[in-house]
């Protein structure tokens, strides 16, 4: 007889190899989005817990339910265990929800109760609902998840042998190998008969705790028997074990009674159910109309105590719940060869964040400006979460993109408030350290939403050291995508780098402010960096440490600042595939290369980037007013957040970016630094598709088509310090650089073939007229010898201006050389009026030289 079952277990073994194939396309079909925090469970054999969803949608009233349900999330991970929330968003089945799914759940109204019968309609229809005990154990069986935690089941009405009415939760345990966790069933439904019924469809009925009764929901006994009885969770988890190796195909219900103190008011509750029984016999209410009737009744005559009594008891049924699933793991983790087949290892990909947490002050003034000198500004202060990394994370959790975050936190009294606002997401690589403060900021903003002032205390953020993050490296390794922000020390940075560079890792780096964004660039660690996401002045100070020259003023007009960021994202080109600067209130703008034809954010071999052209793309920001502004501290985070999850979705370039601004808009109306309403609901593929988008330039900005066989000549020779190409040797050309080169293609008209244009159709025209208005400068071939004797004919004059008749921008420092005039090819010129120097200096207009007038 052992040996006969020994056999069976081995068949039954073998036989779900095919299952799990199928389980596997199942969930990745086009009906399925399972959570990174769930996926990753399911490939490493944790414990899961599935939670349905019709509790949130018609159980409770807002905001009851909404609490209720992030509460129950939180005791099922206290005691061991992932949650898994069930619930259909726009005709595709969510498995785990985040917060904000979880809100759009709670807060919206018409959705559908889904059951079994109802899923392959509201699939098809693209509709939204919750799913009944029936619904989540259909998706909890095909996904794999052994356990589902509920209130309490449905059962056969009072007089259901004249009407019928028996709930589809009982037909589905008959056929479904999924172990439910309840409360019993509610004494307004017909105890004996529902147990009668789950016995003939070979249901296994259990009793948890130290005694047989069958509980009643609200009460501790309902005068009826269970069949069976499990002691303690250790014996639950057995009993499902052995269901599941059987392979019966039937489910097992574990009926959890109410803790003791909740007993007497369990039995208030229960009286009022008799009494609103007996208050419907009165009437003579009964079938369909009797549940409702009910449960309405009980409510009034309990005041409203009913709610809370259901909500301690789904809690209750939470803790029982994970802890069995707790168990349930521990048994399928030792039974490698035994009667449970063990779920194939399989490791998730999920990117990993590295960088800052910290508790962030905000104060907003109520003023545009702000008074200096002392006096008190009036406005507002709040307090929020924030840090770089954290913000990334924070994003890329709520668009489904759950990373594994590391960072570094004080033990103290902010610490507890920051794990439990980040409860949604992976906090897994956080260490608390005693003795060390969690670090704060405290930011002043004006009353128009810019950031006036910044103060942090963020001494913590160098406790995330290389042999913190080293204990992760696995995770590191296997990651699609390393982000890292400026708040980690620089040996950290460079440790990520080596590992990048030795595992063909994707990293981004988040400079963070002007003071550290140059840390990977004080060593040759920023080689191995992909991606690189400044602001024009953290995009400066990177120039200015690689010794490249910078302007001393940055400019405000939009078309001067497209200009300037794409002059100094061409050195960092020659190594990072993509540089995404943000332009504030301008928008973004892509800086790359193209490779056959078009611009990628995937990251190919550095052989193809190298051979690709240079091309920039410009993105206008989504139209907001200044009043409704609230927070910009988050927004450049949001933005690259959204550009990340995107391209880890696989979108092309263009819906990256949009996601990324869609986010950003977000944050900007939100107290928050990453707004909560941001999700995969508010930021997906079908909101891109459905906004009217404002143009975006076309890709090809920083080298028109006619000079790419130039630029490709002159990239190999050396670069001066002026910001020009010198030709190669024997050759006459002079190779422009890219801002000029894109100026001239687009006022010039220079070619035959149609030049990419960054700005919006409107402001082409006007940059057009405004070319074509000036007097055109006669061409002169370049000098062939340089002046001497003129090394200081800029001193005095180093600054921006608009005012020069040769080019928009004016030296920002004093000549070294006379070659630094006739060589810098329109990024400076010369700040001297008409007729006071005799150097050639450049034309930004034609591109070419002009005899200045000569002293007289």
């Amino acid at each position: 007889m052992i040996g006969n079952l020994a056999c069976t277990f081995g068949r039954q073994t073998a036989a779900m190899a095919p299952r799990i194939i199928q389980m596997r396309r199942f969930l990745h079909g086009t009906h399925f989005r399972v959570s990174s925090s769930v996926e990753e469970a399911l490939a490493d054999g944790r414990p899961i817990v599935a939670l349905e969803s019709t509790i949130i949608t018609h159980g409770m009233p807002y905001p009851q339910n909404l609490s209720m349900a992030r509460e129950v999330e939180e005791i099922v991970r206290t005691n061991g265990s992932v949650p898994a929330t069930v619930g259909i968003l726009n005709g595709r089945i969510h498995i785990g929800l985040n917060d904000e799914e979880l809100q759009f759940l709670a807060k919206s109204k018409n959705l559908v109760k889904v059951s079994r019968r109802d899923l392959p309609y509201v699939l098809s229809q693209g509709l939204s609902g919750g799913t009944t005990v029936s619904g989540t154990m259909i998706v909890a069986h095909k996904a794999g998840i052994p356990v589902f935690v509920t209130g309490g089941i449905g059962g056969v009405h009072r007089e259901g042998e004249k009407t019928m009415d028996v709930s589809a939760d009982l037909t589905e345990l008959g056929r479904t190998a999924v172990a439910v966790v309840s409360a019993g069933i509610k004494s307004i439904l017909d105890i004996g008969r529902t147990l009668e019924y789950l016995e003939t469809q070979g249901v296994c009925v259990a009793a948890f705790g130290e005694s047989r009764e069958f509980p009643a929901f609200f009460s501790r006994q309902s005068g009826f028997q269970a069949p069976c009885q499990v002691q303690n969770e250790e014996e639950a988890a057995k009993l499902i074990a052995s269901t599941l190796a059987l392979g019966l195909g039937s489910g097992v219900l574990i009926a959890v009674p109410c803790p003791k103190e909740e007993a007497a008011s369990g039995q208030v509750i229960e009286d009022a159910i008799q009494e609103a029984l007996s208050n419907a016999r009165s009437k003579g209410i009964t079938g369909k109309e009797l549940t409702p009737f009910t449960l309405q009744k009980v409510n009034e005559l309990t005041s409203g105590k009913s709610l809370d009594s259901n909500i301690a008891l789904i809690q209750n049924n939470a803790k029982v719940g994970s802890r069995i699933a707790v168990a349930l793991s521990k048994i399928q983790t030792a039974t490698g060869k035994g009667n449970l087949p063990r779920r194939e290892k399989v490791t998730a990909l999920r990117p990993v964040v590295i960088g800052g947490i910290n508790v962030d002050f905000i104060a907003k003034a109520r003023n545009t400006t702000i008074q200096a000198g002392g006096q008190t500004n009036a406005g507002q202060v709040s307090q929020s979460f924030g840090g770089v990394g954290r913000n990334l994370a924070d994003c890329l959790s709520r668009l489904g993109k759950t990373p594994l975050f590391i960072s570094a936190l004080g033990k103290d009294e902010h610490s507890e408030s920051i794990l439990r606002y980040c409860h949604h997401m992976d906090m897994a690589g956080v260490v608390q350290l005693a003795g060390h403060s969690t670090a704060t900021y405290c930011a002043v903003i004006t009353g128009s939403g810019e950031l006036s002032l910044g103060l942090g205390d963020m001494d913590i953020h160098q406790q995330i050291t290389e042999q913190h993050v080293s204990k992760f490296k696995e995770s590191l390794c296997l990651a699609p995508l390393v982000c890292i922000d400026g708040n980690v020390p620089i040996a950290t940075i460079q440790y990520v780098c080596e590992i990048a560079r030795e595992h063909q890792i994707a990293v981004c780096y988040e400079p963070t402010d002007e003071n550290k964004a140059s840390k990977p660039f004080l060593s040759d660690s920023w080689r191995a960096l992909t991606y690189v996401s400044p602001n024009l002045r953290e995009l400066r100070a990177i120039n200015r440490t690689l010794g490249h020259p910078v302007p001393a003023e940055l400019p405000s007009r939009l078309e001067d600042v497209v200009r300037t960021a794409m002059t100094l994202t061409r050195p960092l080109l020659t190594q990072l595939h993509c540089v995404v600067v943000t332009l504030g209130m301008h928008g973004v703008l892509l800086c790359g290369r193209r490779v056959e034809g078009s611009f990628s954010l995937c990251p190919g071999t550095r052989k193809q980037n190298a051979a690709g052209e240079l091309c920039a793309t410009h993105y206008p920001a989504i139209p907001i007013s200044r009043e409704e502004i609230v927070n910009v501290s988050g927004a450049g985070d949001s933005l690259m957040a959204g550009i990340i999850a995107g391209l880890l979705s696989g979108y092309d370039t263009d819906t990256c970016v949009r996601m990324g601004l869609l986010s950003a808009c977000l944050s900007l109306r939100s107290y928050e630094p990453i707004s909560q309403e941001i999700s995969t609901v508010s930021v997906n593929l079908e909101q891109v598709k459905a906004r009217s988008w404002p143009e975006a330039g076309d890709g090809k900005g920083l080298v028109a088509p006619e000079t790419q066989v130039r630029a490709e000549r002159a990239r190999k020779a050396p670069q001066p310090s002026d910001g020009g190409e010198k030709a190669p040797e024997g050759s006459s050309v002079r190779c422009r650089p890219a801002a000029r080169v894109q100026q001239k293609a687009g006022e010039a008209g220079v070619g035959a073939r149609s030049h990419s244009k960054l700005l919006s159709k409107p402001q082409r025209e006007s940059t057009k007229q405004k070319a074509t208005s000036k007097q055109q400068s006669p061409q002169l071939q370049p000098p062939k010898s340089k002046s001497p004797g003129s090394s200081n004919h800029l001193e005095g004059h180093g600054k921006f201006n608009t005012d020069t008749y040769s080019c928009p921008r004016i030296q920002s420092k004093t000549c070294q050389k006379p070659s630094d005039c006739d060589g810098c090819l329109g990024l400076y010129t010369c700040k001297l009026p008409r007729g006071k120097c005799g150097l050639k200096a450049v034309s930004r207009k034609t591109g070419g030289f002009y005899q200045s007038i000569r002293s007289t």
